[in-house]
């Protein structure tokens, strides 16, 4: 089995952590510098991988099959959180849309104080 493989896949799994804090704490501009190498990483490795049917069979890979399951997980844990943050965005911005159903909302009046609207009354009002 090739040495450079288990580093590459441990530098995966390196990135995915640090990528996973850029999401936690909403810096997306690190998040975003860290594409790039991630990028790299999942090209080397899977240029340099064996066949999938030779990581599934063959008991040598064993150290880079686990490797790499652990970098999906990894991925799949960030997936999550991103797509738990664009849930949380969605609903806030339809919260914030005048739209015809007819649920109140609780905003913030002139005075400071909570004020309960329709939905379909539109913002000028409050």
């Amino acid at each position: 089995m090739s040495e450079r493989l288990l580093t590459l896949s441990d530098q995966l799994v390196q990135l995915l952590a640090l990528e996973f804090e850029a999401l936690k704490s909403q810096d997306l501009d690190r998040f975003e510098t860290l594409q790039p190498g991630k990028n790299e990483l999942l090209q080397e490795l899977s240029q340099k991988c064996p066949p999938a049917q030779d990581l599934q069979d063959l008991p040598e890979w064993e150290p880079l099959r686990d490797k790499l399951v652990e970098c999906r997980d990894l991925h799949r844990r960030n997936a999550i959180l991103i797509e738990r943050k664009l849930d949380t965005i969605r609903g806030t911005l339809n919260s914030l849309r005048v739209g015809d159903s007819g649920s109140s909302v609780e905003v913030y009046d002139r005075l400071g104080q909570v004020a309960r609207f329709g939905r379909g009354r539109g913002y000028q009002e409050v």
